[in-house]
C-alpha cells in the first residue's frame, strides 16, 4: 500500500528538480539579463528637442521617454546605439500625458523651466507609483537605460524643507525602480551626494561642471568605471575639453535646447 505513495513522491522531486534547474539556466529562461554599464569615454548624442536625427555616428543616444516610441528605440538599437530614457523625476511638466495623475499637494515652487514645478520628493508614497509607472513605460519602449532629471531639489528653492537625507532616500528609491526593471541609470548632476549614491547609479550625466570647476567631483564614476556624460553650453571645446579628456569624460558643447547640433571633444 506504501509503493504507490512512494513512487508518487519520486515523480514530485523529479519534477521539483526539474523545475529548479530551469529557474538556474541562462538567459534564456525568460528573465531580463544584466543590465548595461556603461564605461568612461562613449562617445554620445543628447537630442531632447527637434526632429530626431539617428544618423550621429556615437554608441549612446539620450532622447526624451516620452516623446518617441518604441520604434524609434528599436530603429537606433539597430543603428548599434545603446538608447537612453529621459526623464524628470524631481520636477512635475505640465505638458506630460500623466500630469494630472500628480496631486496639488506634491507640486511646488517652479524650476526655472516653463511648465515645470519641484516636486515634494519626501512623499514616496505617492511618487514612488508614479514613477514606477513611468520606468514601466521605458522599460516597454526598449530603451538601455534611464537618464532622471531634476535629481538635487534640495539644493534648490522647491518649497518645501527638503534635507540631504530626503534626497538620499529618494534618488536610491529611483534607482531601485530602474533596476528592478532591467534599466541602467545615471544620477544627474547632485554632484555633492557622488560619494554616497556611487554605488547605486551606474553611470552620471553632468551639465557644466567645467564652468563652475566642479569635474573633479566626478573623478569616482571613472575609477570606478561607469561612464560620465558631460555637456557644456556657455564654454567653447578648446577651454574644456583637454582636462575633460584627461578625467576620462563624455564630453560635448550643445545648445540649450538640446536640439540635434553638437561639438564632441
Amino acid at each position: 500500500m506504501r509503493r504507490p505513495l512512494l513512487l508518487l513522491a519520486a515523480l514530485l522531486l523529479l519534477v521539483t528538480a526539474c523545475t529548479s534547474a530551469r529557474d538556474d539556466a541562462g538567459p534564456d529562461d525568460g528573465r531580463p539579463s544584466a543590465r548595461w554599464q556603461p564605461k568612461p569615454g562613449l562617445a554620445w548624442q543628447w537630442q531632447l528637442s527637434g526632429r530626431l536625427d539617428p544618423s550621429v555616428d556615437v554608441p549612446v543616444y539620450d532622447i526624451d521617454g516620452f516623446d518617441h516610441p518604441a520604434a524609434t528605440v528599436a530603429d537606433l538599437h539597430a543603428r548599434g546605439r545603446k538608447v537612453i530614457c529621459y526623464l524628470s523625476t524631481g520636477a512635475w511638466e505640465d505638458f506630460r500625458p500623466d500630469a494630472s495623475k500628480f496631486p496639488a499637494s506634491l507640486l511646488g515652487e517652479g524650476n526655472g523651466w516653463q511648465g515645470e514645478r519641484w516636486l515634494d520628493i519626501r512623499r514616496t508614497d505617492l511618487l514612488g507609483p508614479l514613477m514606477a509607472e513611468r520606468l514601466d513605460m521605458c522599460r516597454a519602449k526598449g530603451f538601455d537605460a534611464v537618464e532622471p532629471d531634476n535629481m538635487d531639489g534640495y539644493r534648490n528653492r522647491t518649497g518645501f524643507p527638503l534635507t540631504a537625507a530626503d534626497q538620499l532616500r529618494y534618488n536610491r528609491l529611483i534607482a531601485g525602480l530602474a533596476h528592478d526593471r532591467g534599466l541602467s541609470v545615471g544620477l544627474k548632476n547632485d554632484l555633492d551626494q557622488i560619494p554616497e549614491l556611487l554605488p547605486d547609479f551606474d553611470f552620471a550625466v553632468n551639465e557644466q561642471c567645467a564652468q563652475y570647476d566642479e569635474c573633479d567631483l566626478l573623478t569616482p564614476f571613472v575609477k570606478a568605471g561607469k561612464a560620465v556624460f558631460h555637456v557644456e553650453y556657455e564654454l567653447d571645446t578648446p577651454a574644456f575639453c583637454p582636462r575633460a579628456r584627461t578625467l576620462g569624460l563624455s564630453s560635448m558643447r550643445k545648445e540649450y535646447d538640446l536640439g540635434v547640433w553638437r561639438k564632441p571633444c
